[in-house]
């Protein structure tokens, strides 16, 4: 966000603590580059590890996100105050993702999940 890649900004977390543990999110939009390899999964696990994970986006912003299918993942329980649950989004190309849950540490199921590996393989098939 920060970059000027993605709208809106990173916040510093509701309750100004870090957060680290696994989280579970909703798939919001399977269809693209990103999450073609989650099809017919509609949770998933991965870790959660940041003090400034708060989205941010103004009223007009949202609608747009929403509206153009550039909300990706969604928060089931939102950890840290996230406008409308948001976990990741796209920018409006579809070829760049910003999440605050981590795929890389969620890449083996002896680690808690391997739900991120998922991503990583969705960006490569696409390539």
């Amino acid at each position: 966000c920060e970059a000027g890649m993605l709208p809106g900004a990173l916040l510093r977390n509701s309750g100004l603590k870090y957060v680290c543990k696994p989280i579970s999110l909703t798939v919001a939009n399977g269809q693209t580059r990103f999450t073609a390899g989650y099809q017919g999964q509609s949770e998933v696990v991965m870790t959660q590890g940041n003090g400034d994970g708060n989205y941010f986006a103004d009223e007009e912003t949202l609608k747009r996100i929403e509206g153009e299918g550039q909300v990706v993942f969604r928060y089931v329980d939102n950890p840290n105050g996230s406008v409308a649950d948001i976990a990741g989004l796209q920018n409006a190309r579809g070829n760049v993702l910003g999440m605050m849950p981590h795929p890389d540490r969620a890449f083996e199921a002896e680690l808690g999940s391997a739900d991120g590996a998922t991503l990583f393989q969705s960006i490569y098939n696409a390539a």
